[in-house]
């Protein structure tokens, strides 16, 4: 299996929210400043769920977990970042939560990051700039050599409530805690993603798979 076909393609660009009416071709920078002005953007914390046993995913076991962030765009108003720490962050959040699972069959990540924004302290109540972050999924079944999904899936997640989302993350984060916070609840937003498709398409054959319940702590 070569590495290209692992990785998933920059498809054309999109408004990630179907009530966002766009062209498909708006570029990243665009999306991430509209994003940036929803009100309703934050989530519930990602890792707060780590401590408990593993919702079942059949088969699943995680075999290669590749991230990569060539093309990925910083958004306005954000803190600087490297490619290399995005797509560090986001594979270690993916390890933590997947990791867990110990299903019969190997199956691969190709993950690629398409843009961030890491808030800095803005104007509070008025404009508070939120953290965002886009990637790009793809799942590989390594026993079939094939994907599982023939688009990358796009996620799209937003700083936790608890992160400070009335005022701003930037006031009370480092760029570190909120990137850790942002890849956390991407890789949930993936867990989700996989059991929805489990209970539709059958991805992981139904299933039980062996997991164990680790606390971040644990990892």
């Amino acid at each position: 299996m070569q590495l290209r076909q692992m990785i998933a393609p920059p498809p054309a660009i999109g408004y990630p929210f179907q009530d966002i009416n766009a062209p498909r071709d708006v570029p990243m920078i665009r999306v991430l400043a509209v994003l940036m002005t929803v009100a309703t953007l934050a989530a519930c914390n990602g890792a707060s769920d780590l401590g408990d046993a593993p919702t079942p995913l059949g088969d699943f076991n995680l075999h290669h977990n590749i991230v990569v962030a060539p093309k990925a765009q910083k958004g306005p108003l954000s803190r600087e970042v490297s490619k290399d720490e995005l797509a560090a962050a986001v594979q270690a959040a993916t390890a933590e939560r997947f990791d867990r699972y110990d299903g019969e069959r190997f199956y691969h990540f190709g993950i690629s990051v398409e843009g961030y924004v890491l808030a800095q302290p803005g104007i509070p109540l008025v404009f508070a700039p939120k953290s965002i972050l886009i990637l790009n999924l793809t799942v590989w079944d390594d026993a079939k050599n094939k994907k599982l999904n023939a688009e990358p899936h796009q996620i799209t997640v937003f700083e936790s409530f608890d992160q400070g989302p009335v005022v701003g993350s930037g006031y009370t984060k480092s760029a570190d805690e909120q990137l850790k916070n942002l890849s956390q609840n991407a890789a949930k937003a993936i867990e989700n993603y996989l059991v929805k498709q489990n209970r539709e398409q059958g991805w992981f054959n139904g299933g039980v798979a062996t997991a164990s319940a680790a606390g971040p702590e644990d990892k």
